[in-house]
């Protein structure tokens, strides 16, 4: 059973930074893409980044240039670096696995 838990999220000022985490188990992580996605308030889920297993990455028209996208094979986990944030990035953060697996999520709010 694929378990994805993220976290990371919280409070931020415009302009400030956070990274979020996800633990993953219950898969053979070095060989699956991984992606972030959010949920802003009252709207569709999105795509923000993903990573393939060696590292392609492809990021949101939205993001690009603020956020980065990485992982760590040895220890299970991808991150997601924000910077410059913006308060059109308030939303909950989803890590996703192949096989519609989802974590929880992880709440970012960007608000002075």
């Amino acid at each position: 059973q694929v378990q994805l838990v993220e976290s990371g999220g919280g409070l931020v000022q415009p302009g400030g930074s956070l990274r979020l985490s996800c633990a993953a188990s219950g898969l053979i992580f070095s060989i699956n893409a991984m992606a972030w996605y959010r949920q802003p308030p009252g709207k569709l889920r999105e795509l923000v980044a993903s990573i393939t297993w060696n590292g392609g990455k492809n990021y949101a028209d939205s993001v690009r240039g603020r956020f980065t996208i990485s992982r760590d094979n040895a220890k299970n986990t991808v991150y997601l670096q924000m910077n410059s944030l913006k308060p059109e990035d308030t939303a909950v953060y989803y890590c996703n696995a192949p096989g519609n697996n989802w974590g929880q999520g992880t709440q970012v709010t960007v608000s002075s």
